[in-house]
């Protein structure tokens, strides 16, 4: 391992010391924790005060009825069309790897719903049990993490990543009505829990798997604030055609794999 990486890989599992990161220890069983502050927070704030003054009207509501089918037809023709790479990416996972082919990203919907968005899994299975040892090499500004360099991505998972190949088993979430094709995307219950309350209504609407950060650059934006504040604006603009042409954008965003790590 190169002396310029900040960690050194175990091979074995282990205890890890100073500067080390122990990959590859079995699954443990880890209690699902949902912060009380998000609990209160579902209950207690009016999520339409985030929305801009059209989502009262029926146009609004006609538009979103549209969206909704949009996203149902959709979704479910991708899955079709893309089977053959799922299969093909999901044999691969599981041939590279040790582990499970899927991850159950747990995060939370549309007004603080939580909500499981399957993934590829693209790291070791421990992966969340090491995440507190590398908080001090988080690069994004806020409650997010990110990480250029993260030890705990597989090789396979790094070139997933890199291509967006892990999120397509989200079209499922899409086609059962916890995600959309466009949306801000969902963030973990403790990150909402450390959310300020201008950012609260990132989840008005009904989280995405695209959506203007995804285009403009994603991880090379590094400071949390900006990217809430794109999701916002996405939430105020919101139209049909804002969705199409975020839709379209992705594909050349994803080819270039600008910011994806």
């Amino acid at each position: 391992m190169a002396a310029s990486q900040p960690w050194r890989v175990l091979k074995a599992p282990g205890i890890a010391g100073p500067g080390e990161v122990a990959i590859g220890d079995p699954i443990r069983t880890r209690p699902v924790t949902f912060p009380e502050r998000v609990l209160q927070l579902q209950r207690e704030l009016d999520w339409n005060s985030f929305l801009p003054a059209q989502a009262a009207t029926r146009r609004w509501r006609m538009a979103q009825a549209i969206k909704r089918g949009l996203d149902i037809v959709l979704s479910l023709v991708l899955l079709i069309l893309l089977s053959p790479i799922l299969l093909l990416i999901g044999l691969l996972t599981k041939l590279t790897s040790p582990g499970p082919i899927l991850y159950e990203f747990r995060v939370l919907g549309k007004h603080a719903r939580p909500v499981v968005a399957y993934k590829f899994r693209t790291m070791v299975t421990n992966a969340d049990d090491l995440k507190p040892m590398l908080m001090r090499e988080n690069e994004m500004q806020g409650p997010a993490f990110k990480m250029r360099a993260d030890p705990r991505v597989t090789r396979l998972g790094r070139w997933l990543r890199k291509y967006s190949l892990d999120e397509l088993p989200q079209l499922w979430s899409v086609l059962i009505g916890d995600m959309s094709l466009v949306g801000p995307r969902p963030p973990l219950a403790e990150e909402f829990a450390a959310f300020e309350p201008w950012q609260w209504g990132k989840l008005a609407v009904t989280p995405g798997i695209t959506c203007i950060w995804q285009v403009t650059g994603r991880s090379d934006i590094s400071d949390f604030d900006e990217w809430v504040s794109l999701d916002l604006q996405y939430i105020r603009n919101w139209s049909l055609w804002l969705d199409c042409k975020l839709m379209l954008k992705t594909i050349p965003a994803v080819i270039r794999a600008r910011g994806a790590y």
